[in-house]
């Protein structure tokens, strides 16, 4: 059921391991990055409530979810078909915005398909099952372009606009994959057919966009106090994982190998071992997601969330001191348990505190809970100089003098504090049994 998650988070880790260096080989700025990735942060403000909400009211005969898995995989893999060969700047971020539009309505429905099929006391081994999945997508994302290179490709063979062909590969086999297993999971797994209570609530429904949105709205109204204490949670949580995603590159680039040019075989080695690293903490995370499990039915998944977040928080407050390559991939331990607990933990609080109908739509408001502190970093910390206007307060240059290691700093701050946030949530506290993997519906 969870395969299509592979594929989706395969094209996810291409982002975050990419993006940033494809703008600053077409010639951006550091402190214009955050403002060039507000694709995602946007389409998942716009897109995943909508989506969310029309998926909950849909009953077409291919189901409620599965008409948006395979629209949005379709959007998802022209974007990385494309993204690779982009010759400007406004080039690639239009494209990021086209990629960034498929995966969003990919994921929420997708959330919401797994809430659908599981019972309340599996949703937990559901979540974390896929949490792994996304550990061991974004794995192998950000370990390819290494492994390419050691099969003999040059790290330093790049197109005329400085992209290396090693972006091109990895981006293009992300399309198949992201295609491929999403189509594989819904064949496989296909949704559960609706009952007769289920068929009447949706024809009674109204439909459109003007129905959609006025039920988010009354979703937000009326949103579960656990829901409503983990948006504290996720103002911190967000804050630091998109700025320590932003940066990471140019702290290794500076720290390990001296530089801070991109198109220098220096920064060229620096993106590859955040690769290496990245691939390592999402093992960790594939890894920790299962082993959670004996814990979170123990203490519940917010403590297990709380610690975790605390421990990455140590892990990105120490990597800025770091100056050897092998000593980069401790910290990464840190951030491999908080990554692992991040994609599993917070929606089991969050699916056993939803009523069932409204379950898509309250997935996709929640998204909203993420890329509301990703905007709101990308307007603060950002500068974008249009010539006729300027966006952004440009604190990265003003408050951190320009220095990524300043930020990541803060992002360790942030994440420590987002596990104390999580501390507050009491309602993920209670032990939740969990069913075993073989109890799962078929």
């Amino acid at each position: 059921m969870n395969l299509g998650f592979l594929g989706l988070q395969f094209s996810f880790g291409l982002q975050q391991g990419n993006m940033g260096p494809i703008y600053s080989y077409l010639g951006a700025s550091e402190g214009a990055l955050p403002l060039l990735q507000l694709a995602g942060p946007m389409t998942g403000l716009l897109v995943q409530p909508l989506i969310g909400a029309l998926s909950d009211r849909t009953g077409s005969k291919w189901g409620r979810r599965t008409p948006y898995f395979l629209a949005g995989a379709l959007l998802c893999a022209l974007g990385l078909l494309f993204m690779p060969l982009a010759s400007s700047l406004l080039m690639a971020a239009s494209l990021l915005w086209l990629l960034d539009a498929g995966n969003n309505i990919t994921m929420e429905p997708y959330r919401a398909y797994v809430a659908d099929r599981l019972d309340p006391g599996q949703r937990q081994f559901g979540f974390l099952t896929q949490s792994a999945f996304t550990g061991l997508a974004q794995m192998l994302a950000y370990l390819t372009p290494s492994l390419l290179v050691m099969a003999g490709m040059d790290r330093d063979w790049v197109d005329p606009h400085g992209i290396p062909y090693t972006v091109r590969v990895v981006f293009w086999a992300g399309a198949a994959l992201s295609l491929g297993t999403i189509v594989w999971s819904v064949l496989r797994v296909p949704e559960l057919p609706l009952g007769d209570a289920d068929r009447a609530r949706i024809a009674a429904a109204p439909k459109g966009f003007g129905a959609a949105l006025t039920e988010i709205g009354a979703a937000i109204r009326e949103m579960p106090i656990a829901m409503r204490k983990l948006g504290l949670m996720s103002l911190f949580q967000w804050f630091a994982f998109w700025g320590y995603w932003t940066y990471v590159t140019y702290v290794v680039a500076r720290n390990v190998y001296g530089t801070a040019d991109p198109a220098s075989g220096g920064f060229h080695e620096a993106v590859l071992t955040n690769g290496q690293m990245a691939a390592f903490y999402n093992l960790v995370a594939f890894v920790a997601a299962f082993a959670m499990v004996p814990l979170v039915r123990r203490i519940g998944p917010g403590p297990v969330h709380a610690l975790c977040l605390m421990a990455g928080g140590a892990g990105m407050l120490a990597l800025p001191l770091v100056t050897a390559k092998a000593a980069l991939f401790v910290p990464m331990l840190g951030i491999g348990l908080a990554w692992g607990s991040t994609m599993g933990n917070p929606y089991a609080i969050l699916s056993n505190s939803i009523p069932p109908e409204r379950t898509g739509v309250y997935m996709g408001i929640f998204n909203m809970m993420i890329v509301l502190p990703m905007l709101g970093f990308s307007v603060l910390m950002s500068s974008l100089d249009l010539g006729f206007v300027t966006f952004g307060f440009g604190m990265y240059e003003k408050l951190l003098a320009g220095d990524p290691r300043n930020l990541l700093s803060l992002c360790g701050a942030c994440l420590i504090a987002a596990g104390f946030a999580v501390l507050w949530v009491r309602e993920g506290r209670a032990p939740a049994a969990l069913a075993s993997p073989g109890m799962l519906h078929s």
